[in-house]
């Protein structure tokens, strides 16, 4: 089979991620195949930002699980608990992508989050998209937040991915071909 499609059918929303920190040459390729997607007339709406700091990973994290505790629909939190009581899983690199909320915004945010988790999977690493950022992002905290992430004025969350070595592994989700319609 072609790697690439090998490493598309291969890949699966990683959720337990290993203490060990990516590479200096990790996250350079992660950055240059992000950098290398597609936007709607090469507009490039995003700004992406590469975090490493564990720190900062953990305290989003913390501060995202209790605002989910604290929501009178409890579905979110007990599905974060039922994984593991953790937004991020532990996660050692977590990638934010934020756009200027033009037109095409959100779906090239999205096209620079899939070359990302296909460039993980490529490289041996483990990845998961993660909206659920959005929680402490838009929280009371949020300002700091984006302050301490560095988001440019006019840049607001997007989506985001993490991103580490996989501790174990997981089969991909099933192929629903039912979804499909040939005209």
């Amino acid at each position: 089979m072609n790697e690439t499609l090998k490493n598309i059918a291969e890949r699966y929303s990683c959720r337990d991620f290993a203490d060990t920190p990516l590479t200096d040459a990790q996250v350079y390729e992660l950055v240059g195949a992000a950098l290398a997607a597609p936007s709607a007339m090469n507009r490039q709406p995003w700004r992406l930002y590469v975090v490493t700091d564990k720190a900062l990973i953990d305290e989003l994290d913390d501060e995202g699980m209790a605002l989910l505790a604290a929501e009178e629909d409890k579905a979110a939190y007990e599905r974060m608990m039922s994984r593991g009581g953790k937004m991020f899983y532990d996660a050692p690199c977590l990638f934010v992508i934020a756009s200027d909320g033009s037109t095409y915004s959100a779906l090239d945010s999205g096209i620079m989050c899939q070359n990302i988790a296909l460039a993980a999977q490529a490289l041996g690493l483990g990845s998961c998209i993660v909206g659920m950022l959005r929680v402490p992002l838009s929280g009371p905290r949020g300002a700091e937040f984006k302050e301490r992430l560095k988001f440019g004025d006019g840049y607001d969350f997007s989506i985001g991915i993490l991103v580490g070595r996989a501790q174990s592994g997981k089969e991909p989700h099933e192929l629903d071909r039912g979804k499909v319609t040939f005209v």
